[in-house]
């Protein structure tokens, strides 16, 4: 652990530089340790089940995570939610383990479980001792092909998912206006439709759906497995022919069909008044290429450019906002490179006190129209990719964060080289890469501003467009 201690500004300065420089050449020291071979191995099972093996030999344990490609974005017109229920009901059982005794299998032999849904994959993960890996295997392969539902649980379950809408979207007014932003931002592409479902469609969504939807996507040519930990690849490959290699290809299985999203025209606004609200608050998300579609180094510039104008306390939006101009009580933003068919840039702010939303919006346009004018400094650059490689050796040292790494990208269409080579194509951005993405994609067009106000009017109950 390196620590500088403080003394005048100055003084402070040039241990700051010092420390970066220690910093980055111990972290280039770790990556170049590493970089004699691939981290991961990949092979395929002769059902066309790809599998990604990590080794990671410090603890007798493995992380397990079978990652499908599929998410909310492909569910049918009118079935919102159908994914995130489909998980739930996942849990459900086959013929060999009755319904609710797979997570309690999985305590039973000392492990952990778990499953989520995004926009772009659907994924389950374990974390058990290593010679637990074939009982979680054959278990996961036994729900990827047989699994069983009957009536009273979907019901059940579907009242459960109904309950997590209320207590995380409905009670909560930032969750409403984000849900609100997104369905504004995208107009024809799904991503503008909640993982967890309109609650209009998910009371209406049944049985039949849910096997519909896993008979289409729950297939092994369609996931991904990868294990993380102390196994060897002989051993993987051993384990998933056992299990997983016995699954058969479904003859219903479908790829993703999703409609594009046409070009933008025109900014877009939205404005929610809520007695629950505590300060007010103004956020703004563009759309923008992900890691997926983006042209070669964009994305990286995108990245370290959200760093710099978002992250922490260093930050352009934050030092602007709140420590100079004392109008919000916090502020930043972020990159979102993840997706399969877009990424977004994201930007807020808290406002503070009686500070008028409409300063705290003028201060944010400011921040981000000096970055497209004069773009960043060097010295700003060195420090947002050293902090970003920093995250991504640390996160190396964790298995459940390596498994997550190599299990999205995988899932949502990049190579393994791809997804191991980042460190080294982060390192070729220059000022003059962070500046040109940002003056292509802080576009208002492409862009839709939410703000939340405090009101002490109680909020509408307005009836739905069909009359309920």
């Amino acid at each position: 652990m390196i620590q500088c201690f403080t003394g005048s500004y100055l003084l402070r300065a040039g241990l700051f530089v010092a420390c970066s420089l220690l910093v980055a050449t111990a972290l280039t020291s770790s990556i170049e340790a590493r970089s004699d071979g691939p981290r991961a191995t990949q092979f395929s099972l002769k059902n066309g089940m790809d599998v990604v093996v990590i080794p990671d030999n410090r603890a007798p344990v493995v992380t397990h995570m079978v990652w499908y490609r599929v998410g909310a974005a492909d569910e049918p017109i009118g079935a919102s939610g159908i994914a995130h229920f489909l998980e739930h009901l996942m849990f459900k059982g086959t013929e060999d383990v009755p319904p609710g005794e797979f997570s309690k299998i999985v305590a039973a032999n000392g492990g952990q479980d778990n499953a989520f849904t995004s926009q772009d994959v659907t994924a389950y993960f374990q974390r058990v001792a290593k010679d637990r890996l074939g009982l979680v295997m054959k278990m996961e392969a036994d729900r990827m092909a047989n699994l069983r539902l009957n009536e009273k649980d979907v019901v059940t379950e579907r009242d459960v998912v109904l309950e997590e809408r209320r207590s995380r979207v409905e009670n909560e007014p930032s969750s409403i206006l984000n849900e609100q932003m997104m369905a504004a931002l995208y107009q024809s592409h799904p991503y503008g439709i909640p993982i967890i479902g309109w609650k209009h469609e998910i009371e209406e969504l049944d049985r039949e759906d849910a096997l519909k939807f896993y008979e289409r996507f729950y297939a092994p040519e369609n996931a991904i497995l990868v294990v993380a930990g102390d196994v060897t690849v002989a051993k993987v490959q051993k384990l998933a022919a056992e299990t997983y290699g016995k699954v058969s290809q479904s003859p219903t299985a479908e790829l993703r069909d999703r409609p594009e999203e046409p070009r933008h025209r025109a900014a877009r606004r939205v404005k929610l008044e809520d007695p629950r609200a505590g300060q007010a608050t103004v956020q703004r998300f563009y759309v923008c290429p992900s890691y997926t579609t983006a042209k070669p180094g964009e994305a990286e510039a995108l990245d370290l450019l959200m760093k710099i104008a978002g992250s922490g306390s260093t930050s352009r939006l934050y030092k602007r906002l709140v420590v100079e101009k004392k109008l919000a009580a916090g502020a930043g933003g972020w990159f979102s490179g993840s997706g399969l068919d877009s990424g977004r840039i994201g930007v807020y702010a808290v406002a503070s006190g009686g500070a008028d939303i409409a300063t705290v919006e003028k201060e944010i346009d400011a921040v981000i129209a000096e970055i497209v004018a004069k773009g960043v400094t060097q010295a700003e650059l060195d420090r947002a990719r050293n902090s970003m490689i920093a995250e991504f050796v640390y996160g190396s040292d964790s298995q459940s964060r390596l498994a997550r790494r190599y299990g999205w990208g995988m899932a949502t269409g990049r190579s393994l080289e791809d997804i191991e080579a980042w460190p080294e194509r982060l390192k070729t951005v220059t000022v003059d890469d962070v500046q040109k993405v940002a003056a292509l994609y802080f576009d208002p067009k492409h862009s839709v501003t939410g703000i939340l106000l405090p009101t002490a009017k109680k909020p509408d109950k307005a009836p739905h467009a069909n009359g309920k």
